[in-house]
């Protein structure tokens, strides 16, 4: 029977930025803290010199011969890449595409219907992937779905561009909608208000106030 082992007590595997006393060998190339290339020096020197301007030695290059190494605030500069990440997702925006299916065949009522669905998507800033269904020897007539796309890419064009045209795909045609770029914003981005208008009787009349938006909000 084996001996047990007793609880792991190793750092979990994973690359890590290695600052100070914990940086190893003898020598060191080292990069002053104003980007100066110092040199080759030895890790006793280069800890003495992060010391003295109260500031870290961090290896950023370690597998290099002799590894590299930097004096730095190491505190201010993970919270600068913290910040930048924290900024990066803020900005960064995710697509999400939704996917509703026609029959060559369908009822207006039902068009209507799955038309809502699309809008209602498309408002939401997520890509709609159209897709019509064919069966049997409906595929020989793929003009009356193509016909579909078509109308509903033209009933939507205030609302969404095409990314890719109808394309008959086995036996199912698909047509993939993109919302389109909000390129106005609220008010005039900033720029001044156009000058008040001049009445008949010299007097000046202040410009009309743009209407307020009203919210609209839709639910299934």
């Amino acid at each position: 029977m084996p001996p047990r082992r007793g609880p792991d007590t190793r750092p979990p595997p994973g690359p890590s930025t290695r600052i100070n006393e914990a940086i190893r060998g003898e020598s060191v190339r080292l990069i002053d803290a104003d980007g100066t290339n110092v040199g080759i020096v030895s890790l006793r020197n280069a800890l003495e010199l992060s010391a003295d301007k109260d500031l870290d030695l961090v290896e950023i290059a370690p597998d290099a011969q002799p590894p590299v190494c930097r004096i730095m605030d190491y505190g201010k500069w993970r919270y600068d890449q913290e910040q930048k990440a924290k900024q990066a997702r803020k900005h960064q925006s995710t697509i999400t595409i939704k996917e509703i299916k026609f029959r060559p065949k369908i009822d207006p009522h039902d068009y209507d219907t799955k038309k809502g669905h699309v809008e209602r998507f498309l408002n939401a800033r997520d890509k709609v992937k159209v897709t019509i269904m064919f069966r049997g020897r409906e595929v020989m007539h793929a003009e009356r779905g193509e016909r579909i796309l078509n109308q509903l890419a033209e009933e939507l064009k205030d609302l969404a561009l095409v990314e890719s045209k109808p394309n008959l795909d086995g036996r199912n045609m698909i047509m993939m909608l993109a919302p389109l770029k909000q390129t106005a914003s609220k008010g005039n981005d900033g720029a001044a208000p156009p000058p008040p208008a001049e009445t008949a009787n010299g007097s000046q009349e202040a410009a009309p106030e743009p209407a307020a938006e009203a919210d609209e909000t839709t639910t299934e």
